[in-house]
């Protein structure tokens, strides 16, 4: 028995006010040297201090809600409504077990742990009358994520110029992590890897979606000190390697998002943008997953196997988890966090 359905997200400011404290829950707990928040505070602040992620994931609610009956609630871990509150209104509302749906497609710490210690740690806030909470699987090769993704890319494709769009190199990002969180990353009978091999096998579905024999995986976002390594290389320095190898263009596909939020924005259509310009490079940002509606008829079909017993469809070879009770781990040490400096 299923009671109502929880998006469970990042969140994002909603104004120039938030930005602050907002930053300031991301890192709480890891030691970020204030310049560093004020570095990222910029970036917000330039692109209005508001994050396009709550909005989108408003959407999303509103996409899933004309597709259930069950009742949808959304909660955050870092911004209003903050998932803590969620879980209590939930409790109030009478609601004995809910499915979560944890907005990232992929394993790993900061991709799936660390939404199940936010389904603990909002429980336990709430108290005895917490609902049991059950956390939908990742979702990095199911069908409906592939097709919105290669959709996005012919829709990218489109956009660039008739003499090069042929040329164009096909190159999809995601959020870097520490190497060492990588490799912690799964149960460890599985030997390490399970982000980077999940990003790898859905950019490998993609680009078979879409008939592309050559494509390349590039980074974004890292932060930390420049002596902890990260996964590599970075999407602007590919860029420049791009450019020296003579590619006339480029087709940038952030597949290691499921919606558009500051960092997509700044990295991709700013810096990344910036820099191609700078090369003389055609340039285009394929859309995230999440606007498609599709992605929205996915999240219903996670949903249906669990309460209709529907069977799961997925077409990677990769192995995938991510589905608990109550903040669960997926296995005994899987996705340990690791030590991260500021």
């Amino acid at each position: 028995m299923t009671d109502a359905l929880l998006v469970l997200s990042f969140g994002g400011p909603e104004g120039p006010d938030d930005v602050r404290p907002f930053l300031e829950n991301v890192v709480r707990g890891r030691g970020v040297p204030p310049e560093r928040l004020d570095a990222v505070e910029e970036h917000y602040r330039r692109l209005g201090g508001v994050s396009p992620l709550n909005a989108r994931n408003r959407e999303l609610v509103a996409a899933i809600r004309a597709r259930t009956d069950l009742p949808v609630y959304f909660g955050n871990r870092n911004w209003h409504p903050l998932v803590e509150d969620t879980v209590a209104d939930m409790a109030r509302d009478g609601m004995r077990t809910a499915l979560v749906f944890a907005t990232s497609a992929y394993g790993g710490y900061s991709a799936c742990r660390q939404y199940q210690e936010d389904i603990a740690r909002a429980r336990a806030a709430t108290g005895p009358r917490a609902p049991e909470l059950v956390k939908l699987r990742q979702f990095f090769d199911h069908p409906l994520f592939v097709a919105a993704n290669a959709d996005a890319v012919r829709a990218a494709r489109a956009t660039l110029p008739a003499d090069v769009r042929d040329r164009a190199r096909l190159v999809f990002t995601a959020h870097s992590v520490p190497v060492a969180a990588d490799a912690a990353g799964g149960p460890p009978a599985e030997g390490g890897r399970r982000y980077s091999r999940q990003i790898g096998e859905a950019a490998r579905l993609v680009a078979a979606e879409l008939d592309v024999a050559e494509y390349d995986l590039v980074w974004q976002s890292r932060s930390g000190p420049p002596e902890v390594p990260w996964l590599e290389p970075d999407v602007v320095d590919h860029l420049d390697a791009l450019r020296a190898a003579g590619v006339p263009a480029v087709v940038v596909a952030p597949v290691g998002f499921v919606s558009d939020h500051v960092e997509v924005v700044w990295d991709l259509d700013t810096e990344a943008a910036r820099r191609a310009e700078e090369l003389g490079m055609a340039f285009a940002r394929a859309a995230t997953a999440g606007a498609d509606p599709r992605f929205a008829e996915m999240v219903v079909e996670l949903v249906a196997e669990h309460v209709h017993d529907a069977a799961p469809r997925a077409l990677g070879e990769v192995p995938a988890g991510g589905c608990t009770v109550n903040g669960a781990a997926c296995a005994v040490d899987c996705c340990v966090p690791t030590s991260r400096p500021g």
